[in-house]
């Protein structure tokens, strides 16, 4: 992926992750655009920056993304990179009847809402020059939290997604993921402040580091990450799963 010149359109770029990228990009000279729900979060994260754009994004409404895919390329025919980065993480009890609603918007925010978009968007992108499609996925998409079961099993769906669409666009899109540790943001309450949460601006810092790699990784992976990325790999998974979810 070229790392300045881009036109880059990020989901869920008015806090957290999405938005020190969308910073992070802008500062290397991209034009950004940052979308999500609401407009005063997304106008808070540009502040006075120029070139940068935001756009209102309601991932959950399936026709509204086909709209809002004609809009963005309406308005900005150079996008040559989407960043999926849109996401909500809800626990939930597994052991006792619930509500299904948090589960069935986290499938719908997760991963339809992402597939949806590319889809929208691939014929644009392929006819671009150095396109790239971004999906943010977790390390819970290799190891699963059991309080937050829908979360992990919509990253590891989008993560066996991401494979997929890497093959089907080899040569025409170069399709990355990225997958996030924990990290101290607002996805869920308190999480900004977390101990043992990795420092937002750390785990920037060293994503950007990974994207100038040349050529860029497939797959956008942090040291700290490591520990559940390869947990089957290494043959520890059982161990690593009893951790992970003894610490929780």
């Amino acid at each position: 992926m070229q790392m300045t010149g881009n036109t880059i359109l990020i989901t869920g770029g008015g806090s957290g992750i999405g938005e020190a990228l969308a910073h992070r990009f802008h500062d290397l000279g991209n034009t950004v655009i940052i979308a999500g729900r609401r407009l005063d979060a997304l106008e808070a994260a540009i502040g006075e920056r120029d070139n940068m754009h935001a756009m209102v994004f309601d991932v959950e409404n399936k026709d509204g993304i086909t709209e809002f895919a004609h809009r963005v390329i309406g308005q900005f025919p150079a996008l040559n990179v989407v960043v999926n980065n849109a996401g909500i993480m809800r626990f939930e009890p597994l052991d006792q009847p619930r509500d299904l609603a948090d589960a069935e918007a986290t499938v719908t925010t997760n991963l339809l809402g992402p597939i949806r978009l590319i889809n929208a968007l691939t014929e644009h992108l392929i006819a671009q020059q150095n396109a790239a499609l971004i999906n943010v996925t977790s390390g819970l998409a290799f190891v699963p939290l059991v309080s937050t079961p829908t979360y992990s099993a919509t990253k590891a769906a989008l993560h066996s997604y991401t494979q997929s669409l890497r093959a089907a666009l080899a040569g025409k899109v170069e399709v990355i993921e990225l997958a996030p540790p924990a990290v101290q943001t607002d996805l869920t309450p308190g999480q900004s402040t977390r101990e043992g949460y990795l420092p937002l601006k750390d785990y920037i810092n060293e994503v950007m580091a990974l994207f100038a790699v040349k050529p860029t990784p497939a797959e956008i992976l942090v040291e700290r990450v490591g520990f559940l990325r390869n947990a089957e790999a290494e043959n520890r998974f059982e161990k690593t799963f009893t951790m992970l979810n003894s610490a929780h």
